[in-house]
C-alpha cells in the first residue's frame, strides 16, 4: 500500500511554531482527503485537522482551530501542518493518514505514516 512519512517533529517552547510535513511514496494520492491525527501518552487518538483531496475544504479540531492550518500539494504527494501558538497540551506523536473519505475518526482512514513527536516545554 502507499506509504506515509512524517517529519518536522521537534521540541519547542510554548508559544512557538513548527510545521509538520507529511511525503508519500508508492503512488500519488492526489484523489484522496488526508488527515492529521495525535496521540499524547496515555490518552486516545485523536483528530486535529483534515483537507479534502482538491484542497478546496479544511477542517480542525476546536482545540487547535486559529492555531494550526493543514495545507497540500499534490503534484508533490505532500501535506503539511502549520502549527502556531503552541501550547503544553498539543505535546503528542502526530500522525498523517489518507483515506477515500474524509471524516474525524481514525477509522474512516485507509493508510497511516509512523509519526514525529512533538513535544512542547512550559
Amino acid at each position: 500500500q502507499v506509504q506515509l512519512v512524517e517529519s518536522g517533529g521537534g521540541l519547542v517552547q510554548a508559544g512557538g511554531s513548527l510545521r509538520l510535513s507529511c511525503a508519500a511514496s508508492g503512488r500519488t494520492f492526489s484523489s484522496d482527503a488526508m488527515g492529521w491525527f495525535r496521540q499524547a501518552p496515555g490518552k486516545a487518538r485523536e483528530f486535529v485537522a483534515a483537507i479534502r483531496w482538491n484542497g478546496v475544504n479544511t477542517f480542525y479540531a476546536d482545540s487547535v482551530k486559529g492555531r494550526f492550518s493543514i495545507s497540500r500539494d499534490n503534484a508533490k504527494n505532500t501535506v503539511d501542518l502549520q502549527m502556531n501558538s503552541l501550547k503544553p497540551e498539543d505535546t503528542a506523536v502526530y500522525y498523517c493518514a489518507g483515506g477515500h473519505r474524509l471524516g474525524m475518526a481514525w477509522f474512516e482512514y485507509d493508510y497511516w505514516g509512523q509519526g514525529t513527536q512533538v513535544t512542547v516545554s512550559s
